[in-house]
């Protein structure tokens, strides 16, 4: 520990023991028995943990013991600065004021602080408690000290388990406090009990001392319920099973309680059997319980009562309580009512499924209040544009259905569709707010002998589904590759489900590298599936369907586990990995317990980068976004923009996000040694990445003419084929020991140096 000057030649922190602990001054010496001895207390210095800390004024000599460093996070062989008030700054500043006060005492030999304890700045950033041990052993002729010397220890680990014991013995208390819980502890071979404060006011002995003799309990038990309670009790202490009973109480007051008791024995660190147990009353709880019973037995007789009542209830609970509409037993009721009636009239049976887009965003936003009143908005605008002989049903959620008996010739429906899609994306006025919204509709028309109703529904949500996919506020007519879509959807759903479970999702590496050396700056990892029976598939093959199963955010989950254990393996095995991408949908973004997720992981600060692509916005990213970008930089995790050049980001964005790394859209890169224009653009694009001290990456680099000019426009790192294509973890090492993808380019590359020397320079065209 640095002490405050004694002496105005000493300018430095404490000095230290030599490097074994041995003292400022001691030098070394022929007679066996002091270095003997002098050994055995550097050995012991060094195994108890001691930082020792010497201070000689009048030799202007300072010095620290290796182990008083490494307490602070310092290499053992690491030179001290040694100004008092740079190292004053590294402790907390709570504490700072009395460690001034302290050393000013310990220097002036006040032996109320020889001891000390205080925190200060470990080098890696944390807080350390130091136990402070230190004394004045030389004085001038003045009296002023001229060395001090102590030790310092490092006591974080037992000031964390003094405030982990604080805090449990804190909670212990209040639980007990809250849950009204009296607690006793008996010796038993001393017939002595000592009560707590709240036992001793359960049983109304205010005013009598914590430890009581055993038949102060028996005097307070009911006199009906004594004999039974103290022959359960006798077994037990004979027997050394856990007592556990309910018994009546007349407490001190003369007022009878219902008593619910617990104990257990144990044996004290000096041998003695012991019991300890808890206390609590339940006199209200008995009465509540007592008065279940008899409100169950009431329920119970009156039983079938209340069948035949739920039965007409049910009955006439038809309608949506929000809407008015119809609901969904209605309709499944309607229906085959509608079937019978087109069937026996030579009609179509026509249904529309309507879905409300955007509506989830205003429930979100404004509160569930403005959801409710879009969907009353939707239902007043669907009862008005149909007829009155057609059907509306609210069938849950933001969906709502129309049965439609219609011409089989007829076109009118595709006219109601376009009807109602634009009176539904009308704005809708609410609390000083135009909230929007539209409508997907799928279409099914059936009739004949044998139309089926329910079927139709199922079509009509088919064509629904397709709507939706193909952009939302539309309109879809159900068709039968549709229906097989949607059957080959399912299959691949259930596919990917399986193949979770499976652990069929494997990751797939490109190597990534340094535009100017070649040597390996990263890779990234690329999540693939391994069918069992279509072979290894890309994400263009299954993500669409693995977005609408919610489960993209486990995949990469999944992949950036086994990416993490396969960058492991290939440290261990000697290569060096500088970093390892991985893509992070927008979804995962938003996970409220991400941070958690991640810290279980312990991932290596500097070794991960989460990859975004340009296509999320980072205009408007929402809060949780937002706050898990900032606990990703705090696990040290680097932030790469995806896809850069051909989504939305700003500028601007790129400020407020600041990543690491922007990764330049292989479409950009294609044509670069064809296209002026499109070199143009990725220096562009290089120039603003170095401006704001970002790194870039190029993707696509697929000739060794991209590789040249890329170099030549000052980008980063390359990434493409031209140097490695993806790869499973297993070929990752022996690629890069082979080093194929320098074959040639270093011949090429001295070749170009030699032409650009010896022909004149000239504009790139």
């Amino acid at each position: 520990m640095p002490v405050k000057k004694a002496h105005p030649e000493a300018d430095s922190p404490h000095g230290d023991i030599a490097a074994a602990e041995t003292f400022v001054g001691t030098g070394p010496t022929d007679h066996p028995d002091l270095a003997e001895r002098e050994s055995r207390w550097n050995y012991a210095l060094v195994g108890s943990g001691l930082g020792v800390w010497d201070h000689n004024y009048r030799l202007n000599r300072k010095y620290y013991s290796p182990t008083w460093k490494t307490i602070r996070g310092m290499a053992p062989d690491e030179d001290v600065a040694g100004d008092y008030e740079a190292w004053l700054q590294l402790v907390h500043p709570d504490d700072r004021d009395f460690v001034v006060h302290a050393i000013e005492r310990q220097n002036a030999g006040d032996p109320e602080y020889q001891v000390f304890q205080y925190r200060e700045r470990h080098r890696d950033g944390r807080w350390i408690w130091i136990d402070c041990r230190g004394a004045c052993v030389e004085w001038d002729e003045n009296g002023v000290p001229t060395r001090v010397v102590g030790t310092d220890t490092d006591i974080t680990a037992r000031k964390e388990a003094e405030e982990t014991l604080s805090r449990l013995s804190r909670r212990l208390d209040l639980a007990l406090e809250i849950s009204r819980i009296g607690v006793f502890e008996a010796d038993i071979e001393n017939d002595v009990v000592e009560w707590d404060d709240r036992l001793i006011a359960i049983y109304g002995m205010q005013g009598a001392a914590r430890k009581i003799g055993g038949d102060a309990w028996a005097k307070r038990l009911h006199p009906d319920d004594r004999e039974r309670v103290l022959d359960l009790a006798d077994r037990s202490v004979e027997s050394g099973s856990d007592f556990q009973q309910e018994y009546r109480i007349i407490r001190g007051d003369g007022v009878e309680r219902i008593i619910r008791a617990r104990s257990a024995f144990f044996v004290d660190g000096n041998g003695q059997r012991k019991l300890i147990g808890a206390n609590w009353d339940v006199t209200e709880e008995v009465a509540l319980r007592d008065e279940l019973q008899r409100a169950k037995d009431l329920a119970e007789a009156r039983n079938r009562e209340l069948e035949a009542a739920k039965e007409s209830i049910e009955y006439l609970a038809l309608h949506d309580y929000l809407t008015g509409l119809p609901n969904r037993r209605y309709l499944d009721k309607m229906l085959d009512d509608r079937a019978a009636e087109c069937r026996a009239n030579g009609l179509a049976l026509a249904i529309l499924h309507i879905d409300l887009d955007r509506f989830k965003q205003i429930n979100d936003t404004l509160g569930h209040r403005a959801g409710d009143a879009m969907l009353q908005h939707a239902a007043h605008v669907l009862r008005h544009s149909v007829r009155a002989a057609d059907f509306v049903a609210r069938i849950g959620g933001d969906e709502f259905v129309i049965l439609c008996a219609v011409d089989p010739a007829s076109m009118k429906i595709a006219n109601l569709a376009e009807r109602l899609i634009r009176e539904l994306r009308r704005p809708v006025r609410y609390e000083g707010h135009d909230c929007r919204f539209g409508a997907s509709i799928g279409i099914a028309v059936n009739g004949g002998a044998k139309l089926d109703a329910k079927q139709t529904l199922l079509d009509a949500d088919i064509a629904l589904y397709r709507a939706k996919g193909l952009g939302r506020n539309r309109f879809e007519f159900f068709s039968a590759s549709a229906r097989d879509d949607i059957v080959s959807a399912k299959r691949l759903a259930d596919q990917i489900l399986i193949g979770l479970d499976r652990h069929e999702f494997v990751p797939f590496y490109q190597l990534q590298f340094d535009a100017g050396t070649l040597d390996v700056a990263g890779v990234e990892t690329l999540a693939r599936w391994q069918h069992p029976v279509h072979g290894l598939l890309t994400p263009d093959r299954f993500l669409d369907i693995a977005e609408d199963l919610d489960v993209v955010s486990t995949i990469d989950a999944l992949i950036l586990e086994r990416a993490l254990a396969d960058r492991r393996t290939w440290i261990k095995e000697g290569l060096s990995i500088p970093k390892i991408s991985v893509n992070v949908s927008a979804r995962r973004l938003t996970d409220p317990d991400l941070g958690k997720k991640l810290r279980a992981l312990k991932i290596e600060p500097g070794a991960v980068a989460f990859e975004l692509l340009e296509s999320i916005s980072l205009d408007d990213c929402d809060k949780a976004v937002a706050a898990n970008l900032k606990k990703l930089r705090k696990l040290g995790i680097d932030i790469h923009i995806d896809d850069f050049g051909t989504g939305h980001a700003s500028i601007v964005s790129l400020l407020r996000l600041s990543p690491n790394t922007l990764k330049i859209d292989r479409e950009l890169i294609r044509m670069l040694p064809q296209s002026a224009e499109q070199r143009k653009l990725v220096g562009s694009i290089i120039d603003i990445g170095r401006s704001l001290n970002i790194l870039v990456i190029a993707e696509g680099v697929e000739t060794a003419d991209h590789i040249r000019i890329l170099e030549q426009l000052g980008c980063d790192t390359l990434q493409g084929y031209a140097l490695a294509r993806p790869m499973p973890a297993t070929q990752i090492p022996s690629f890069i020991r082979a080093g194929s993808w320098r074959h040639g380019l270093t011949a090429a590359r001295a070749l170009q140096t030699h032409l650009r020397r010896a022909l004149p320079s000239r504009t790139a065209k």
